[in-house]
C-alpha cells in the first residue's frame, strides 16, 4: 500500500505523463486524465485503489466545475439565446431521456433475461447520455473559428442548457431510489427544500456576498480574497448538502451570486487552478472505475453502446435543429458536434452507480462507451464538413450560393484590401480605408455583425477567410493586400500558409497580441506584424515625449526606428512575481552582476557566445555609466550585464557568464 504522499506523487506524475501524451496528439487533456485512471486503477495495474479520500477530492473537482458554470450564468445572456437554450436545448435533453426510458421498457419486456434496467435506472442513464462535452466541443469550435457560426451558436446554446439541467438531475436521481409509492411526495419535498435554499442563497446571499467581497477587496490582499472565495464556494456547497441536496448545487449557486458582482472576472482567474487540478483528479477517479476485463469480454456490447447512442443523439439533435428552422447543413453540424458523451454524464452515471440505482455491469459497459465516444469526438468534429457534404446535397448548394454572394459584391473591385475579420480592429481599418477612397472587402463569421454592417453600407460578407473558396470569391487574385485583424496566431499561420500557396507575392499584414510570435509570423510570410502591446507602448511613449517638450519630428523618428528594427529595443521586460500565465513565456530582461571570480571577467563578448544560448546582451552598466555593446567589449568585475531572451535562454547565458 502507498502512503498518502506516495499516492499523491504517483497520481500527479501519472497525470503529467498522460496530459503531455494527449497534448502531443492534439487531444483534450481530459482524455489523458481518463486514460491515466484506467491504467493505474484497481482493474488494470492496481497502483491506486478507490477510497473515500480519492472520491472526496474528485467531488471537489465537480464542485469547482459547477461553480465555474454558475459564473457563466447571466440572465441577459440567457434571454438573448432563450429560444436556443430553453427551446432546442430543453427539447434535446427531454427527448434523450424519454428515448432512453422507452429503450429501458423495451429491454425490460424482451431482454430481461440478459439485462435488468428499471425505469428509474433508464431515467438516470438518459440524463447521463443527454450530456455532451463542453470542454472538448468548445475547444474544437474555438480552434476552427466556429464559435460565432450559426451551428456554433446552436451548439453552445444546447451545452448551456445541458449544464443547467445537471442541477435538477442531481436532485431527481437520488430521489428515485425511494419508495415508488411515495415518489411524488419525495420529489415535492426535495423540490420544496431546493426552492427554499435557493431563495435564501440568491436573495439574501447576493447582498451579503457583494458587500463582504467589497470589504475584502479593499484590504488589497490576494491571499485574503482567495480564502474568502473558497469559503463562499465550499460554504454554499455545505448548506445545500445539509439540506439534503448536492454539493454541486451549492457551488453552482455560489457562482451565480458572484457572477452578478464586479469581481466575476477576477474570480474566474483565481479559481481556475483549483478547478483544473481537482477536475483532473475527478476524471482520474472516473477512469479508475472502468474495468478493462469487462470491456474486453463484452467488446461487442461496448461497441454497440458506443455506436447506438452516438448515432441516436446525432439523429435526434439534427432532427430537432431542423424542426427549429435550421438548414440541413447547420442541423447536421450541430448533431455531429454534440453526439459524444460529456463530463457531467460521468457525474450522473457515477451518482447512479453509487446509490445502487444501476447494475454495476451496466455502469461498466456504459462508462466504457462514453469514454470511447469522447475519444472519437475530436475526429468527428474535424471531419464534420466532409460528412455534411455527403449527407446534405443542398449544403453544397447553400455554400456555393454564399460564395456567389461574396463574388458578386467583389466582382468590380480591383486592387482592394482584403480584411480577414471584421471586429473592432477590422472596422476601424475599414473606416480609415474608406476615408482615403481605398476599396476594401472584409470576411467575418459572425452573421449578426455582418448583417448589421451590410445594412450600414460596409463592404463585408459572411465567410471564412481560412477557406480557399472564400478567398477566391473575395477576389484574392485581384487584391493589393491582405490584413489579418484578429490576434490568433494558429489561425493566422494557417491563413498565411494558404496565402503563400495562392498568392505568394501578395503583402500580408498580421495583428498579434504581443511580440512573442513576431518572428514566427514573419517567417511564415507576413510582410508586417503589428503587436498590440508594443504599438500601445510606442503610442504611450510618443504622447509622453511630446508633453515633455521633445520635438514631434524627433518623436516620429524614434517611433519609426523602433518599428524598422522590429521593436528590438522594446522587446523583453523585467518580470516580477505578478507576471504569470502566458506573459511568463514572453522574452524577458534579466540583470547579471559580474563577480570577481566570474568566468567572463576580462573576456570579450565575442568569445563568450551568449547568442549561442539564445540570449542577447542589450546593455552593460559599469559604475554610473553605460558601455557600448560591441563584440570587442570586455567585461570586468562589478559590471551589470542586461540579458534579453526566454527564461531558459537567459538562465543558460547567466551560467555561461558566471561559471
Amino acid at each position: 500500500m502507498f502512503s498518502s504522499l506516495e499516492l499523491t506523487l504517483m497520481l500527479l506524475g501519472s497525470a503529467v505523463l498522460g496530459v503531455v501524451a494527449f497534448r502531443m496528439l492534439h487531444l483534450p487533456p481530459m482524455l489523458g486524465y481518463l486514460a491515466v485512471g484506467i491504467v493505474i486503477g484497481p482493474h488494470a495495474l492496481g497502483l491506486a485503489a478507490e477510497n473515500e479520500a480519492s472520491h472526496t477530492l474528485a467531488e471537489f473537482g465537480v464542485v469547482f466545475l459547477m461553480f465555474s458554470i454558475g459564473l457563466e450564468f447571466s440572465l441577459p445572456k440567457f434571454l438573448a439565446m432563450r429560444r436556443i437554450v430553453f427551446g432546442l436545448g430543453m427539447a434535446q435533453v427531454v427527448t434523450t431521456i424519454v428515448a432512453t426510458i422507452v429503450f429501458g421498457w423495451f429491454v425490460g419486456r424482451y431482454l430481461s433475461a440478459y439485462i435488468h434496467l428499471s425505469w428509474q435506472a433508464a431515467f438516470a442513464l438518459g440524463g447521463a447520455l443527454a450530456m455532451s462535452s463542453t470542454a472538448i466541443v468548445s475547444k474544437m469550435l474555438t480552434e476552427r473559428l466556429e464559435l460565432e457560426s450559426e451551428h456554433g451558436r446552436k451548439i453552445i446554446g444546447i451545452l448551456l442548457f445541458q449544464d443547467l439541467a445537471v442541477v435538477p438531475l442531481l436532485i431527481l436521481i437520488p430521489a428515485l431510489t425511494r419508495d415508488s409509492d411515495n415518489l411524488a411526495e419525495t420529489l415535492a419535498w426535495a423540490g420544496g427544500k431546493a426552492l427554499v435554499v435557493l431563495i435564501l442563497l440568491l436573495f439574501i446571499g447576493q447582498k451579503l456576498v457583494r458587500g463582504w467581497l467589497t470589504i475584502v477587496a479593499k484590504r488589497r490582499s490576494q491571499e485574503l480574497f482567495m480564502l474568502n472565495l473558497l469559503l463562499i464556494t465550499l460554504g454554499a456547497a455545505w448548506i445545500t448538502e445539509r439540506a439534503g441536496l448536492s454539493l454541486a448545487l451549492g457551488a453552482f449557486v455560489a457562482g451565480m451570486l458572484i457572477s452578478e458582482t464586479e469581481f466575476k472576472h477576477q474570480v474566474e482567474e483565481d479559481i481556475k487552478p483549483f478547478r483544473d487540478v481537482l477536475l483532473g483528479l475527478f476524471f482520474i477517479t472516473v477512469g479508475m472505475l472502468l474495468n478493462i476485463r469487462v470491456v474486453f469480454e463484452n467488446w461487442w456490447l461496448v461497441l454497440l453502446l458506443l455506436c447506438g447512442p452516438v448515432l441516436l443523439k446525432f439523429a435526434l439533435i439534427a432532427g430537432l435543429a431542423r424542426l427549429f428552422g435550421s438548414s440541413n447543413g447547420v442541423a447536421l453540424r450541430t448533431g455531429l458536434g454534440l453526439a459524444q458523451a460529456g463530463e457531467f454524464g460521468f457525474v450522473l452515471l457515477n451518482l447512479a452507480g453509487g446509490i445502487k440505482l444501476m447494475d454495476p455491469f451496466v455502469v461498466q459497459v456504459v462508462l466504457a462507451s462514453m469514454v470511447l465516444s469522447m475519444l472519437v469526438a475530436p475526429f468527428l468534429i474535424a471531419k464534420s464538413d466532409a460528412i455534411v457534404m455527403k449527407l446534405a446535397a443542398n449544403d453544397w448548394m447553400m455554400q456555393s450560393l454564399a460564395l456567389t454572394k461574396i463574388a458578386t459584391r467583389t466582382m468590380a473591385s480591383q486592387k482592394h484590401v482584403l480584411i480577414a475579420g471584421f471586429g473592432r480592429s477590422g472596422q476601424s481599418l475599414a473606416t480609415l480605408l474608406a476615408e482615403e477612397k481605398i476599396e476594401y472587402h472584409a470576411l467575418d463569421l459572425d452573421p449578426e455583425r455582418v448583417q448589421e454592417a451590410q445594412l450600414a453600407g460596409a463592404h463585408v460578407s459572411y465567410g471564412d477567410a481560412g477557406r480557399r473558396e472564400s478567398l477566391v470569391a473575395a477576389g484574392i487574385y485581384r487584391a493589393s493586400a491582405v490584413v489579418i485583424t484578429y490576434a490568433n496566431t494558429p489561425s493566422a499561420l494557417r491563413l498565411l500558409h494558404l496565402l503563400n500557396e495562392m498568392a505568394p507575392t501578395l503583402p500580408v499584414i498580421v495583428r498579434s497580441h504581443d511580440d512573442s510570435d513576431l518572428d514566427l509570423l514573419k517567417n511564415a510570410g507576413a510582410a508586417e506584424v503589428v503587436p498590440e502591446l508594443m504599438e500601445g507602448s510606442l503610442m504611450l511613449a510618443s504622447h509622453a515625449l511630446i508633453m515633455m517638450g521633445v520635438p514631434l519630428r524627433r518623436v516620429v523618428h524614434r517611433v519609426q526606428a523602433a518599428r524598422e528594427e522590429r521593436y528590438a529595443s522594446l522587446r523583453g521586460y523585467f518580470h516580477g512575481a505578478s507576471d504569470a500565465g502566458d506573459e511568463a513565456e514572453l522574452e524577458r530582461l534579466h540583470t547579471v552582476t559580474v563577480g570577481e571570480d566570474a568566468h567572463c571577467v576580462g573576456l570579450p563578448l565575442s568569445t563568450l557566445d551568449v547568442a549561442g544560448c539564445g540570449a542577447f546582451v542589450t546593455a552593460i552598466r559599469r559604475g554610473r555609466g553605460r558601455l557600448e555593446v560591441t563584440p570587442e567589449t570586455q567585461l570586468a568585475s562589478g559590471d551589470v550585464v542586461v540579458l534579453r531572451g526566454s527564461a531558459d535562454a537567459v538562465a543558460k547565458a547567466e551560467t555561461l557568464l558566471l561559471k
